[in-house]
């Protein structure tokens, strides 16, 4: 009886599961068109599951999953070009790599100002309340990337940093960061470039001709940059890394640890699940340089299609793409975004610049799109946008 009534309770909680499940949107019903994350790769989902129970917080428990985050590791500098000084540190996402980068920025120089654009990601904000840094905002220029010319006149005594972009959250737009590092080198101030979206499609775009500006170690005022596995990376959520020029520099962040094997313990987090590492390792592994080339390709293939698309219903883009992100300039911005979430297509809207975010990520199909630009040009004309 007992053994029975177990079954019944394990069973009625994966109903249970079921039913919370179902109401979620889903990435493989191609209808979540403005995220930067993605249905992960298969391969990255079994990679998840079978290391699910492993903690690289105590690295001498997983040896074998260890060797998986340091070859991992070790993939990404490369992608990133970093020198043989360079070491990188595995986080959650974007958001943990640069609060990290900025402890180590304000623990390098001991100075508490950041210097960044409007379109800095939101996580910036974060890291001024939790670590007691000060904002400086540069404005946009006309291309949506960080004004060069205004930063120098912003730089003092007390500045820790300038933040680079890679891919911004709003539009997919890259900073100069070739000047950045110029201005980085001259005025020895740490150069941080938030990648966490570009930094897995920038240098595929290269490879595909694409001109796109350096963004990583390449250029020598660059000291750290972050980088998602789980958006463009295809991998499971949650993973990113913080690449850092000199291994050294992590002493900084480093403290002692006397309850696990390690005697010291890098960054923000203790407990770390060998599950998103094991499944970064597995995709990239799996797609290699010529995998997420033909990836990026695709995805930029359908982008240009999107925005021919949207140009033949009478929409406007804000800019022209950079990457694999668009922005649909629309003035009733709430109500266009309200009416196409209650017929199932969840795009994201930037309150900003008042756009609609489209995201083309690898779940998305050239199907999708047909059935949902019809949506968009309905809806659109039902409010006077068009």
């Amino acid at each position: 009886m007992i053994i029975n009534d177990k079954k019944i309770k394990y069973k009625n909680i994966l109903k249970k599961l079921d039913k919370y499940k179902n109401k979620d949107f889903t990435f493989s019903s191609g209808k979540i068109i403005g995220s930067m994350c993605t249905q992960p790769h298969e391969i990255s989902t079994k990679a998840y599951i079978k290391f699910l129970d492993t903690n690289l917080g105590d690295p001498e428990l997983f040896p074998g999953t260890n060797e998986i985050e340091i070859a991992l590791k070790k993939y990404i500098l490369k992608l990133l070009n970093a020198p043989k000084t360079a070491r990188g540190i595995t986080v959650s996402g974007g958001t943990e790599g640069n609060i990290t980068a900025m402890w180590l920025a304000k623990e390098l120089t001991k100075k508490n100002e950041i210097i960044l654009s409007k379109s800095a990601h939101f996580s910036f904000k974060k890291i001024a309340s939790l670590i007691n840094m000060k904002i400086i905002t540069i404005p946009l220029t006309k291309n949506y990337v960080i004004d060069i010319n205004k930063i120098k006149n912003k730089i003092n005594d007390n500045t820790a940093a300038i933040i680079g972009i890679a891919g911004s959250t709003e539009l997919g737009t890259i900073d100069s960061i070739p000047q950045l590092s110029d201005i980085s080198l001259d005025e020895n101030i740490f150069l941080h470039v938030d990648a966490a979206f570009g930094g897995f499609i920038i240098p595929f775009l290269k490879n595909l001709n694409y001109e796109v500006t350096d963004f990583d170690f390449k250029l020598k005022g660059v000291n750290s940059i972050s980088i998602d596995a789980h958006k463009m990376g295809y991998s499971a959520i949650p993973l990113g890394l913080l690449a850092v020029r000199k291994k050294n520099w992590l002493n900084k962040i480093s403290v002692e640890s006397h309850c696990i094997n390690s005697k010291k313990q890098t960054g923000i987090l203790g407990t770390r699940s060998g599950g998103p590492v094991a499944a970064a390792y597995a995709v990239t592994k799996f797609l290699g340089k010529k995998g997420y080339t033909k990836l990026i390709e695709n995805c930029m293939n359908l982008t240009i299609y999107v925005e021919s698309e949207i140009n033949k219903i009478g929409l406007e883009l804000i800019t022209k793409p950079t990457m694999n992100v668009l922005g649909i300039k629309i003035k009733n911005l709430d109500e266009v975004y309200k009416k196409l979430s209650d017929l199932g297509w969840k795009v994201n809207k930037i309150d900003r610049i008042s756009c609609l975010r489209i995201v083309v990520m690898p779940h998305i199909s050239k199907k999708s799109i047909d059935e949902f630009i019809p949506i968009l040009k309905k809806v659109c004309m039902e409010v006077g946008e068009i």
